[in-house]
């Protein structure tokens, strides 16, 4: 059986994901200036709304930053009661603040009701970002907040492979990697690992 993704779960896995492991034992971070993010940001642009601009500042790259610590927080709480990413296990943001963090981030931009109505259709009234302090940021909060109230969350899984710190939603229900490099790691480590205790 193979699950599907919603946007807001991929959106919110994708910024989680800005923070990965670099492929030598360390972990890299796309989010360290705001070109980093301004190309993020241009690589989402199908799913962010249209009043998320693609020009970012320090403020903006800031505000990002918090927020993925946050909802890296919430991840590592959601997959419990198994362990959390390795990155997260030792200093993630403490749950009440990492929840306050993104509530705050989520009210960054207000909602207008629209209402539309075309022919032969009934009217319908849908809530658009209006003109706030930090669309973006906004955008990424109420993404990361809707996938966490919804029933995705409890495919959240954190990549146990070797050096990798990602989240990921399983897509069926034999994975158990974040991707299939992952796994052919994490077979090497076990296959040397059982030939060195053959060998002791």
């Amino acid at each position: 059986m193979e699950y599907s993704i919603s946007a807001d779960a991929r959106l919110a896995l994708d910024l989680a994901s800005t923070f990965r492991h670099d492929g030598h034992g360390g972990v890299a971070d796309d989010l360290t200036e705001p070109v980093g993010l301004a190309t993020w940001v241009r690589a989402h642009a199908d799913v962010l709304p249209a009043t998320v601009g693609h020009t970012v500042d320090e403020a903006a790259l800031t505000s990002v930053r918090e927020l993925r610590g946050a909802v890296r927080a919430l991840f590592a709480r959601a997959v419990g009661p198994g362990e959390p990413s390795p990155a997260d296990g030792t200093r993630p943001v403490p749950v009440p603040e990492a929840l306050a963090r993104l509530n705050e981030a989520a009210a960054l931009t207000p909602t207008v009701p629209v209402l539309t109505w075309g022919p032969g259709a009934e009217p319908v009234v849908r809530h658009e970002p209006a003109t706030g302090e930090d669309p973006l940021t906004a955008a990424l909060a109420r993404s990361a907040l809707a996938f966490l109230a919804g029933p995705e969350r409890q495919r959240l899984r954190a990549c146990h492979a070797p050096r990798c710190v990602r989240y990921f939603l399983k897509e069926h229900p034999r994975q158990e990697w974040c991707k299939p490099s992952c796994g052919n790691r994490a077979r090497v480590a076990r296959h040397h690992e059982r030939h060195k205790k053959a060998a002791s």
